[in-house]
């Protein structure tokens, strides 16, 4: 076990900038912006199935026929409420597949342009989905599904772009622990929008959107004009250089290979390549990196059951205990909570133990637990909150690892020689494969909830992550096998 060089004394001084602090805190905020404004749309998911149904809310006396035919999307609550489970899995798709594009653009252009026109015109498009659609009284399906498309495509843009700046800027010594905390840039989001939309829904749904929009839309503004992609860009040296000064710099953190001379690959990314003087790896070899197949597919089942959380909580929670839509919107907050704070603890534990897998796999154990309490959670929101709160951290906590650390570690193995220019390609098929199941399980959801109730959605999320740890448990196995060796031969030598 040892001690990440981050945390060693004076480190931290030497290494960090101010640019450093700036990135890391635009980079934060950028992705927060993307995500308060999905999160938007789960949080208003009550007021929008009354708007579209008008006459399964109407209890006092019948509608007049002018506000019936304008607003008649849906004919009950359940068809409103399927559709918008569709809505959902139509942007998952649709952004899985951007990642997929995304990264490999990202690699090949500059990264505050793509990343700031991603913010700007998904802005713009979430503005026309919920402010212009209702300031107009036009409710089309079609139009909802081809816009939400869109948007899923524009929005796709954000981490692969984020995630590779930030392994930029950020080394390998105490990248869990960064990352850990960076990673938070989702769940802050997701309680930035909450914020938001409870704060002006008494208004109308379609002042939530406007607001997220319109800070959104800002927010890719200050990125084009601030954002540094490299610590080349001001004549700083880059990661790679600065690790080369380190112990056991290049050894990769996710594939147990740790002993340079147990590495035989059968083939080379960049051969003769410099850190100067790189180009971007392909979409093929990028997927036959070592990790890269086991973490995607353990990323699909483990996506599925955090945005399942994401996208129907504060819906769960008015509709299981007949809570008020704003007051479930701030009680979903604490599931984000412990999301933050489980991706930085768990993320500071792996960097000392130099290993992430086994600490992926304890936390994913303990999260089906958590699920089955969670489950039976009483009419009570202090339990249930704090309920929320646990579950976050073991599902939550692992997330936030896969799509950040472990994505950077798996950008920067040694067949890539050093190379910066797979990390958005990388992170891109590791967050589209983990969209593809997610954007599954999101209509999977609304169909068990509505055919076979919530229980059985809370079974799902438990096989869904234990089909997480059987994806990881090969990466687990070689991991232990390699302390054993090491083990052994430490005695011998002594």
């Amino acid at each position: 076990m040892a001690w990440p060089s981050i945390f060693q004394r004076g480190t931290p001084l030497s290494r960090f900038s101010h640019h450093h602090v700036v990135v890391f805190l635009l980079t934060f905020f950028s992705y927060s912006l993307l995500h308060a404004s999905r999160k938007t749309f789960s949080n208003v998911k009550v007021s929008i199935s009354e708007q579209w149904t008008p006459s399964a809310f109407n209890t006092s006396a019948e509608l007049p026929v002018e506000i019936w035919s304008s607003n008649h999307l849906f004919p009950s609550a359940e068809e409103a409420t399927l559709f918008l489970g569709t809505l959902d899995t139509i942007f998952l798709f649709s952004y899985a597949v951007g990642l997929f594009i995304s990264g490999i653009v990202g690699d090949r252009l500059n990264l505050r342009w793509v990343l700031s026109f991603g913010m700007c015109s998904s802005a713009l498009v979430v503005f026309v989905f919920g402010t212009v659609t209702e300031w107009l009284h036009f409710y089309n399906k079609w139009l909802y599904c081809c816009l939400w498309i869109v948007n899923g495509l524009l929005q796709s843009t954000g981490w692969p772009c984020v995630v590779a700046v930030m392994g930029n800027w950020f080394g390998k010594a105490g990248r869990g622990v960064v990352f850990g905390l960076w990673s938070a840039c989702a769940s802050v989001g997701n309680i930035l929008g909450a914020c938001l939309a409870s704060s002006v829904l008494q208004y109308g749904y379609e002042y939530a959107f406007l607001v997220t929009a319109s800070v959104q839309f800002a927010g890719g503004i200050v990125i084009f004009f601030g954002l540094l992609v490299s610590p080349e860009e001001i004549g700083l040296s880059g990661t790679e250089a600065e690790e080369n000064f380190e112990e056991d710099s290049h050894r990769p953190l996710i594939n147990g290979t740790e002993n340079e001379d147990d590495y035989e690959p059968n083939y080379s990314i960049q051969e003769g390549s410099t850190v100067t003087q790189v180009k971007a790896i392909s979409f093929y070899q990028a997927c036959c990196l070592p990790g890269v197949i086991p973490y995607s597919l353990a990323y699909a089942c483990l996506k599925l059951v955090n945005y399942s959380f994401f996208f129907w909580l504060p819906f769960y929670l008015s509709n299981n205990f007949r809570w008020k839509e704003a007051e479930a919107d701030k009680l979903s907050i604490w599931y984000d909570v412990g999301g933050i704070i489980g991706g930085t603890l768990q993320g500071f534990i792996s960097d000392i133990l130099q290993k992430r897998a086994p600490v992926l796999a304890l936390s994913l154990l303990l999260a089906i637990g958590s699920l089955i309490g969670y489950s039976r959670s009483p009419d009570d929101k202090s339990i249930n909150a704090l309920l929320m709160t646990v579950t976050g951290f073991f599902i939550g906590g692992p997330s936030n690892m896969i799509s950040s650390a472990i994505s950077a570690d798996l950008g920067r193995q040694e067949l890539i020689q050093g190379s910066s220019e797979a990390l958005a390609t990388v992170t891109g098929i590791v967050d589209g494969t983990g969209s593809i199941g997610a954007a599954v399980g999101q209509y999977l959801v609304s169909l068990i909830q509505d055919k076979l109730g919530w229980m059985w959605v809370f079974y799902f999320f438990i096989l869904m992550t234990s089909c997480t740890i059987l994806f990881i448990s090969p990466l687990i196995v070689r991991e232990i096998l390699y302390l054993v060796r090491r083990r052994q031969a430490h005695i011998l030598s002594e």
